[in-house]
């Protein structure tokens, strides 16, 4: 109890011992009591070693020899040889230096905490009687229907049912211009409705909510520890206990007991240990509040020295909102097969069927039975009878559908468009072609710049698209390379290939498809609107799809990298001076060396701090 109450008091005694220290030289050099003077420093060193020696003693319960074992050794020592200013002065820049270490790393914590408390917490729930009631936000559950009024949170993920309104995404995106909603938007856990009135449907609550999973990916990534910190928690275990036997050693050869003891609070490695995580966490913060989530120190170690970025094509470079744009029929009974295509396609998610659906609209819809997906070819089923095939080139001939001369040339017209190409045969005959369009997200090009920019050697896209198209969107982009017809094992395989040569590579992707390339990658970067599974797999999320967000999130961890490597330089640097200056001059004492080391703990807190305010220029 009286431990825990002595720690509670830390920053109250630092306090007491600046004014006993205060006390103390006023008294001496103003009235020239010199025994006030002692006692005034003897109190504060009494109370200043307190609580250090408790976390001494707590450290070396489990084995290690911590800075504070050393401050507290060297500190005894001082008192002992009746050097009271020292052991006074130590105490307070020790604690004071606690102190504003915790001040500073509060405020590099503060961008992940704004997070936390930007969590909605009530909701306008729709009851059985058709009235809205305020309820706690853990109440709401799936597929209930909420309002949300001017000025209000969003308090789930879902889609508007009804009413107008512009909302401030900035929570998710970083950006705070707001973007309009209306009926079917998707809205987000979180964001602010600046203007309307909202009625919507929860499609995902609490912990499911992109929100949610915001705030519990930059938790575990501040939880998790890179290289360089590993390195330097190996560095001090050995480091401290080195310092310890050295002043023993001075003190044994030389018997000067103030220089061994003077050893032991110029070693202390203070800001060795706090310069690399408090660089991870600034980092960290910054990537949340600007719409890119880095799960983990050791991502923006991989991520800052990449050298190959790998696309997916559908939903990563394009929109992912393609649409039917060319179409040739080769039967009579043509709505009839129209109704089946539909019938198919309805069972499946893929952006291309999608479009075909819609591209059809109201048609009769038949029963579909014995549904087959083929990886990278489609979906084969049986509809009405009837055995019917949709999908690509591939799986026509897998299916042994005879493409004559005129529906060859109609690929190969559909395919220099840059269409991508949906078949569909029933029993082995082709009966439609389809040729459908995506557009490429706007900026793109740009922001593929930007990479090249950062550093990034090869931009290369692979996609199980055909190769015309795949070509067409890599000359328009200025990509390094491009690589159609790839089943989801041949991304995998190209990935490895380019790993077995020495290349750190990330993948871009959103589909299911993805997750093994995500996975497999040295850093998997998912689109934030893509598949739970793609997020799950990924190392880094970039929210709301939004790509601008993939040059800002390479850009941070070179930066944070770089801020890493100063802080770790600034740090062995100090450490060094001191203990040359101790050595070869005659103005160093234990006072000037605590002095010095607190202020550098100081410098690498301020230099990590400087990575919340980054921007990409």
């Amino acid at each position: 109890m009286l431990q825990r109450f002595i720690l509670s008091k830390k920053n109250h005694i630092a306090l007491l011992g600046g004014i006993l220290i205060a006390i103390g030289f006023i008294s001496k050099f103003g009235f020239g009591n010199v025994d006030i003077f002692h006692l005034a420093l003897i109190i504060a060193s009494v109370l200043g070693i307190a609580p250090i020696a408790i976390q001494a003693f707590q450290a070396l319960k489990v084995k290690v020899v911590s800075i504070d074992v050393l401050v507290t050794i060297a500190v005894t020592g001082a008192f002992l040889i009746k050097n009271f200013e020292e052991s006074a002065i130590v105490t307070f820049l020790f604690l004071f230096g606690a102190y504003l270490e915790q001040r500073t790393l509060n405020k590099t914590r503060s961008a992940i905490k704004e997070l936390t408390e930007m969590a909605p917490e009530s909701a306008l729930k729709q009851m059985e009687n058709g009235e809205f009631e305020e309820v706690e936000v853990d109440e709401v559950d799936v597929g209930d229907i909420l309002l949300v009024k001017t000025g209000a949170k969003v308090p789930v993920d879902g889609t508007v049912l009804t009413g107008e309104g512009h909302i401030n995404e900035a929570s998710i995106t970083g950006e705070s211009v707001p973007v309009g909603k209306k009926k079917d938007s998707q809205v987000f856990a979180g964001t602010i409705l600046e203007n309307g009135t909202l009625q919507i449907v929860a499609d995902r609550v609490g912990e499911d909510t992109t929100f949610g999973k915001i705030i519990e990916l930059v938790e575990e990534a501040q939880d998790s520890k890179s290289e360089a910190e590993r390195f330097i928690d190996r560095f001090s275990k050995y480091y401290t206990p080195a310092v310890l036997v050295l002043a023993i050693i001075i003190w044994l050869i030389l018997r000067d007991i103030e220089l061994a003891i003077t050893i032991l609070v110029l070693g202390c490695p203070g800001a060795l240990v706090i310069g690399v995580p408090v660089s991870n966490v600034a980092g960290i913060g910054n990537g949340a509040r600007n719409g890119v989530l880095l799960k983990g120190s050791e991502v923006i170690n991989d991520f800052s020295n990449v050298d190959a970025v790998i696309f997916d094509k559908t939903g990563t470079l394009t929109i992912g909102n393609p649409k039917v744009a060319d179409r040739e029929f080769y039967a009579d009974n043509i709505d009839e097969v129209l109704g089946y295509l539909a019938s198919v396609e309805n069972e499946s998610d893929h952006p291309l069927a999608k479009a075909v659906v819609e591209h059809i609209g109201d048609t009769k819809l038949y029963p579909v039975e014995n549904t087959d997906v083929v990886k990278g070819g489609g979906i084969v089923a049986r509809v009405n009878g009837h055995r019917v095939a949709v999908g690509n080139v591939f799986l026509m001939e897998q299916e042994n559908v005879h493409l004559n001369e005129k529906v060859r040339e109609d690929i190969a017209r559909f395919e220099q468009k840059g269409n991508s190409l949906v078949l569909t045969s029933v029993d082995g005959e082709l009966k439609v072609l389809m040729g459908i369009r995506d557009r490429i997200r706007p900026g793109v090009k740009e922001d593929l710049q930007k990479l090249k920019k950062l550093g990034v050697k090869s931009l290369i896209v692979l996609s199980g698209d055909n190769q015309g198209t795949v070509d067409l969107v890599a000359r328009e982009l200025g990509l390094t390379k491009a690589y159609g017809h790839m089943l989801p094992e041949d991304k995998s395989a190209y990935i490895e290939k380019l790993q077995a040569k020495g290349q750190i590579v990330a993948f871009v992707g959103d589909g299911v498809n993805d997750s093994p390339s995500l996975a497999l990658a040295d850093i998997g970067i998912a689109m934030g609107s893509g598949t739970d599974v793609a997020i799950e797999t990924s190392d880094v999320v970039l929210m709301n799809s939004d790509f601008s967000r993939l040059p800002h999130a390479l850009g941070l961890t070179k930066a944070t990298a770089n801020n890493m490597r100063q802080n770790i330089v600034i740090a062995i640097g100090v450490v060094l001076v001191l203990l040359t200056a101790l050595f070869f001059s005659e103005w160093m004492n234990m006072s000037i060396g605590m002095l010095v080391h607190e202020a550098s703990i100081l410098v690498v807190i301020l230099n990590g701090m400087r990575l919340l305010r980054y921007r990409l220029r």
